[in-house]
């Protein structure tokens, strides 16, 4: 799985889809794509799945309606182009992949209702999507009783291991704690502020935090939660100013964002002065897109990807995303990770010889990308992946400049011992 060969030229439209993974190490990247009549159908899907000698269905399911559609838009984007791309290669054991898409809505009730469609209804093959943890939440026990396969592109807070979903996304260990380990090494942060959405990922995320600060012999000064779309923050913004802690870390989500950052800037909080820094573990690109890039300059964010990348293959893949979506799109870090999720599939139904979900999760672990966006990239025995954690520092024009990455992958770990 680490064949670095180029793609052979080819017309321009199917070259244009195809410029973004053109050294993406799988199987169909290569120069003979695989055909269908070579795994005959009986052979390749033995449990009922929507497989046909032509085509393969897939589902998509993410928010793209509500207030999560601001976070959520960007992984549609993204699987679409992966899938493009992959068709345009020549599919998936010689199948084209045809999909068929829901939206959550961003209510989790929803969410667990259009994942039992899929996958009872229509019996797709694998499923793309969600974004909160309190959706993943939701349709978790949906995949695990009709055992369905879910790639899960968002970081997330851990204590989760799932056998009927693939991860993506970073855990806790390789976000929470790397970043609050950077800021205090090299801002020498002793005090924090913690603020998040109300619901699962940043009340866990935080609990987490929260552990790591007090083992480090530091101080939380205060911690508050709001509910999803929440949008008058003066309260605790003027708590924060009478506290005067040396790090807001914020776990902000979704619409709110907008309303958060701008009322920061407009309670005279200058970002860029570091008094006190913001520390996000929510905010990417597809965010600021919405808030702002002057109503976030100075901001840090601990992710494991970022658009401003500049390695070859995340050049080309942002080239290829912008001419599919646009020239004025951004990508962030979840969204990076989301195109990720129908490569690793395909890559794990190629070396199973079967898009049987059982076959499909013995083959996942150990599938690699030595080309993807973040670079190198593996799937773990524990269904996540190792991957770096970068530090990112907001600009002014919506992007975030790199100021530190580590030096090796981490590997993941959710269920870090003492967090839990």
């Amino acid at each position: 799985m680490s064949d670095d060969r180029k793609l052979p030229t080819m017309n321009l439209s199917r070259r244009a889809l195809l410029a973004g993974v053109a050294s993406i190490p799988l199987l169909a990247a290569l120069n003979t794509p695989l055909m269908a009549q070579d795994f005959p159908t009986a052979a390749v899907n033995t449990t009922g799945l929507a497989v046909t000698d032509d085509t393969v269905k897939v589902g998509i399911l993410h928010s793209v309606t509500g207030t999560m559609a601001i976070s959520e838009t960007g992984s549609v984007q993204a699987e679409k182009l992966a899938i493009a791309q992959i068709n345009a290669s020549g599919g998936i054991l010689g199948r084209q992949i045809e999909v068929i898409q829901e939206d959550g809505a961003s209510d989790w009730p929803t969410f667990a209702e259009k994942a039992k469609k899929l996958l009872v209804e229509d019996k797709v093959a694998a499923v793309f999507g969600c974004w909160t943890s309190a959706s993943r939440k939701a349709v978790l026990p949906v995949f695990e009783q009709y055992n369905g396969m879910l790639y899960y592109p968002t970081f997330y807070e851990g204590l989760e291991q799932s056998p009927n979903v693939i991860y993506t996304g970073q855990e806790a260990t390789q976000q929470i704690l790397a970043g609050i380990d950077w800021v205090v090494k090299e801002k020498g942060a002793k005090s924090f502020y913690l603020l998040g959405s109300d619901y699962i990922w940043p009340r866990t995320s935080n609990k987490i935090a929260r552990k790591h600060i007090e083992k480090l012999g530091l101080e939380v000064v205060g911690e508050e939660y709001y509910p999803l779309g929440h949008t008058q923050f003066n309260s605790v913004i003027n708590k924060i100013k009478l506290r005067k802690p040396d790090v807001i870390y914020a776990i902000v989500v979704g619409g709110s964002n907008v309303a958060f950052y701008k009322q920061l800037k407009a309670a005279g909080i200058d970002m860029t002065k570091e008094k006190p820094l913001l520390l996000t573990i929510s905010v990417t690109e597809d965010e600021i897109l919405g808030i702002g890039g002057e109503n976030m300059v100075g901001a840090y964010a601990a992710m494991k990807y970022f658009q401003s990348l500049p390695n070859e293959n995340n050049q080309t893949f942002v080239a290829e995303f912008k001419k599919m979506w646009g020239d004025d799109i951004v990508i962030g870090d979840v969204t990076q990770a989301a195109y990720l999720g129908p490569w690793l599939w395909k890559a794990a139904v190629e070396k199973a010889g079967s898009f049987d979900i059982d076959k499909v999760r013995e083959a996942s672990p150990g599938i690699e990308l030595t080309t993807a966006p973040e670079g190198y990239v593996k799937i773990h025995e524990n269904h996540h992946l190792w991957s770096k954690t970068r530090i990112g520092h907001a600009r002014a024009d919506g992007q975030y400049d790199v100021v530190y990455e580590t030096t090796e992958l981490m590997e993941p770990n959710p269920f870090p011992e003492g967090y839990q």
